[in-house]
């Protein structure tokens, strides 16, 4: 239900680590699945992050006839709670939020969360690492006022994207 990195997973990390470096007051934002907390937890050794709701699993483009991935199932605020670090939670919902997460709510749900998401990590840091997958980071993008985007265009596994505003 929540796999975790394999191996190859493990050395793209590695690969990661020399082009990425964090600074005191930055923020790193992790999906609430186990390979993206374990990716946080070997990129950032040591550091603290926060793990929400919002960065976690979305389908690209929608489609609400698919299924979500079995490997999307996002953990509970109680199973993220539970895991061996102490996490830090951003979550605006005022209850628990559901298997799916953001997967597959509709869009306007979504920009109405990453508004707030956003705003929040403006208030708090001049830089944001974000830890998720390939549609969530496309949505994003797209909610950030990029046109004409497809699958085509995603990171890819282990992709960087920079983005400055």
């Amino acid at each position: 239900m929540h796999p975790g990195l394999t191996d190859y997973g493990r050395y793209q990390i590695d690969q990661l680590k020399e082009l990425v470096s964090i600074q005191a007051g930055d923020i790193v934002l992790v999906s609430p699945t186990r390979r993206t907390i374990e990716t946080a937890e070997q990129l950032f050794p040591g550091r603290s992050y926060y793990v929400s709701p919002y960065v976690g699993p979305r389908m690209f483009p929608q489609n609400p006839e698919l299924e979500a991935l079995l490997c999307d199932v996002v953990y509970s605020r109680d199973e993220v709670l539970k895991q061996k670090r102490t996490h830090c939670i951003v979550d605006f919902m005022d209850t628990e939020w559901e298997a799916d997460g953001i997967n597959r709510i509709a869009d306007k749900v979504f920009e109405e969360y990453a508004a707030q998401l956003l705003n929040w990590c403006k208030e708090r840091a001049r830089r944001v690492f974000v830890i998720s997958h390939d549609g969530t980071i496309t949505n994003y993008r797209i909610y950030l006022g990029e046109k004409g985007l497809t699958r085509k265009d995603f990171l890819g596994e282990a992709g960087m994207y920079t983005l400055t505003m």
